[in-house]
């Protein structure tokens, strides 16, 4: 008599490789539509440093801003949507925005964007 042992199958079932290429395909549109806004908010950063070395005055520094801003495609916000301080002799330049992008029906992502030349997050 012969014993055959019987190996229980291992791996992943037609089903469940639906659901995880459905899943991948929703993360990746997500991405592609969040990617966009991650550049634009790095064009933003490096724009305001350099709005902030340039510019002596408030007015000075929001049309440095606006200059690089046409070259850099950034639609989101202005210079007069900018925070200009100085922190003793240095110029500091604070911005703030939201993003919203629509991903089906009345369901929307909405992103907070929020940064300064002087670095990090106020």
């Amino acid at each position: 008599m012969t014993y055959q042992r019987f190996h229980s199958q291992r791996g992943i079932s037609f089903f469940g490789l639906l659901i995880v290429g459905v899943l991948l395909a929703l993360l990746a549109i997500v991405g592609a539509r969040v990617l966009p806004t991650a550049t634009e908010f790095m064009a933003i950063q490096k724009a305001a440093k350099k709005a902030a070395a340039e510019g002596g005055t408030v007015p000075q520094v929001r049309a440095a801003f606006d200059r690089t801003a046409a070259v850099d495609y950034i639609s989101s916000i202005s210079g007069k949507d900018l925070e200009v301080t100085k922190d003793g002799d240095k110029v500091v330049v604070q911005f703030a925005y939201d993003k919203e992008i629509p991903l089906a029906g009345p369901a929307y992502l909405l992103l907070k964007y929020r940064g300064s030349s002087a670095g990090g997050y106020n």
